[in-house]
């Protein structure tokens, strides 16, 4: 007599809404998947931190691997999920970062959890010139232009200039924005104090 095979259970998605998923499946008799392109889960509020350099991204991203490892129905695959057919309850993925995965994954109940994305109103021209920070790849590029803004502005001669350099805005005052405006000011005010020379940084203007 053949075993009844277990209920197979695919999560979308590493960020909370999936990790509260397979968090609540861990000690149920259900084989749980969870797959995402990345094998590491962000703690996105703090991802202003490593924006302004206050913390390293290796202190806001927990693998996966580590988190679930003590569970032994729950899998993790580092896979990009291409499409869903849902006719024939599976899955459509592909590799990412070199690293071969199965080109579709069966499943009984899907949990979809990918989160969400910025939106810039109709103007995604806007993204080149304001970056968001939901991303660790974000986070650093925010990172790398404010220091380099303090750069430019210890190496330019036009006073009016280098007050373009030494102002920083801030779109959306919800928890983030306000968080991100403060921590600016603690690196201008505290962390830069004394490395330049030309310029205090102080003189900052952080604009919410």
């Amino acid at each position: 007599m053949r075993e009844a095979r277990a209920h197979r259970v695919v999560v979308v998605g590493g960020g909370f809404g999936g990790l509260q998923a397979v968090l609540k499946l861990r000690r149920i008799p259900v084989e749980v998947t969870l797959v995402d392109r990345r094998n590491f889960h962000l703690f996105q509020p703090l991802t202003y931190q490593v924006a302004t350099g206050a913390l390293s991204p290796g202190e806001i991203a927990y693998p996966l691997r580590a988190i679930f490892k003590r569970y032994r129905n729950v899998r993790v695959l580092m896979a990009e999920v291409s499409d869903f057919d849902l006719e024939a309850r599976e899955l459509h993925l592909r590799p990412v970062g070199g690293n071969p995965a199965p080109p579709a994954m069966p499943y009984d109940t899907l949990v979809v959890a990918g989160g969400s994305r910025y939106s810039y109103f109709g103007h995604d021209d806007w993204s080149e010139y304001a970056a968001e920070v939901k991303s660790l790849e974000s986070a650093l590029v925010v990172r790398s232009r404010l220091l380099g803004a303090f750069e430019a502005a210890e190496a330019e001669l036009d006073p009016k200039l280098r007050e373009g350099w030494l102002t920083f805005a801030v779109v959306g005052a919800g928890p983030t924005g306000v968080e991100m405006a403060g921590q600016i000011a603690e690196l201008a005010r505290d962390t830069l104090r004394r490395d330049f020379r030309a310029i205090d940084p102080r003189m900052a203007r952080i604009l919410l």
